[in-house]
């Protein structure tokens, strides 16, 4: 079994966060050290480490909630930067999956 992510421990509510959106399968919300005037981490709640490890099925449910989150966010038609980093010579550091929602620029 491996050490709890900050990710995770947000998901199980060891750690609070500063939510946008929530489902069962999914949370979204701000990123402590932002990157634009909109920064949101999107998880999955489910521990994935990186994108080559994601349910393909998943997917597909994270592209709605995703397209959702920037509606509420009003970026649909302002438009945004969507990004993960996959593995650590990406740049990733936390090692489950995340996609950073950048906008307001």
């Amino acid at each position: 079994m491996h050490e709890k992510t900050i990710f995770e421990k947000i998901v199980d509510g060891e750690l609070p966060c500063n939510k946008v959106l929530e489902n069962e399968d999914f949370l979204a919300f701000h990123d402590i050290n932002p990157k634009a005037p909109i920064h949101i981490l999107i998880i999955p709640k489910k521990h994935f480490k990186d994108f080559q490890e994601f349910d393909p099925d998943l997917m597909a449910k994270m592209t709605s909630f995703i397209q959702e989150l920037a509606i509420l966010l009003e970026l649909d038609k302002k438009g945004y930067k969507l990004l993960t980093n996959c593995g650590k010579n990406s740049g990733q550091e936390v090692f489950h999956l995340h996609f950073h929602m950048l906008g307001g620029f």
